[in-house]
């Protein structure tokens, strides 16, 4: 019966072969991904960084009679936009490892109130649309992130949900058309 065990213990230790080229074609896949998010979130932080610069110049254009709660506001979701860059930055760089962009996207330019709500409400939906795709990619990659994926879906979320609270926000501040 001893010499029964101690064939079982050989036999569990035995070094099994391994398809290496699998091995390869897993980690460049899980390469490639991680490198579509971090492309993808770089796009997210240079929305952005535009977001925010947009915002202040906007809120610099504004006079009239309601001006004032119309620039607090804007220069309050400028604010949030620079809270949203920094976790942006973070997510890139200290939990993916990558280079956050310092580029910018493109801003809008508007020079009466009703244009620059509106424009500033595109852009809000058009941000929420890229981060939703974003968040769709953090969860198909959830095996992958396994260390950092709670904290990057929670940061994204968080985000997004800022987002389409600015979203209300402009559409109540631009009055309701019917």
């Amino acid at each position: 019966m001893e010499k029964n065990l101690s064939l079982k213990k050989k036999s569990l230790f035995k070094k099994k072969e391994i398809d290496t080229t699998y091995l390869i074609d897993t980690k460049e896949v899980i390469r490639t991904t991680k490198k579509e998010l971090l492309s993808m979130l770089n796009k997210a932080l240079e929305l952005e960084h535009a977001a925010r610069i947009q915002y202040l110049a906007h809120a610099e254009q504004i006079d009239g009679l309601n001006a004032e709660p119309i620039i607090a506001r804007l220069k309050e979701i400028a604010e949030d936009e620079k809270k949203h860059e920094e976790m942006f930055r973070e997510m890139i760089g200290s939990y993916l490892d990558g280079v956050p962009s310092m580029g910018m996207a493109e801003t809008h330019p508007a020079s009466t109130v009703s244009k620059i709500l509106e424009v500033n409400l595109k852009d809000e939906k058009h941000a929420v649309d890229v981060y939703l795709g974003i968040m769709k990619k953090i969860h198909e990659m959830k095996d992958e992130l396994k260390y950092e994926f709670f904290q990057l879906e929670h940061k994204i979320r968080h985000v997004i949900t800022d987002e389409q609270e600015h979203i209300t926000e402009l559409k109540l501040l631009k009055g309701k058309k019917k």
